[in-house]
């Protein structure tokens, strides 16, 4: 008697990807979220506190101003009459750019409201005095 074995179709090989999708999804994730937490690297200065603070998305013109007073533009140190013509330069012809000004807290106030007065006659379209939320 002659037996015929069937053949069998070969069992195909998976691997699984599940795991490997929650991991990636995971990465994903974990980079989206850690990249809301980057520093604003500049001069050391301490922003004033405010509680009804929101964050700046646009590409402004930032001008630091630290606690004695001095203003820098960058990380350059820089004098209020070169302030008035670098500003004049960057802004151009430009009606509503946003000049940010990120003074100390500490900063003798009419330090501060001389170089709002060096944007604004530059033509800076708009001021925002930086703060950082208060908790």
């Amino acid at each position: 008697m002659l037996v015929h074995y069937k053949k069998r179709p070969r069992y195909k090989v998976q691997l699984p990807l599940t795991s490997l999708i929650d991991i990636v999804f995971l990465l994903l994730i974990y980079f989206l979220l850690t990249t809301n937490f980057m520093v604003n690297e500049g001069i050391k200065i301490k922003l004033p506190q405010a509680k009804a603070s929101s964050p700046q998305t646009e590409k402004e013109i930032t001008v630091y101003v630290d606690r004695q007073g001095r203003a820098f533009l960058g990380n350059k140190e820089i004098s209020m009459g070169d302030l008035y013509r670098r500003l004049k330069d960057m802004i151009g012809g430009q009606e509503n750019k946003l000049v940010v000004i990120r003074a100390d807290r500490s900063a003798v106030l009419n330090k501060v409201v001389k170089v709002m007065d060096i944007a604004k006659a530059a033509g800076a379209g708009r001021l925002c005095l930086a703060t950082e939320k208060e908790y």
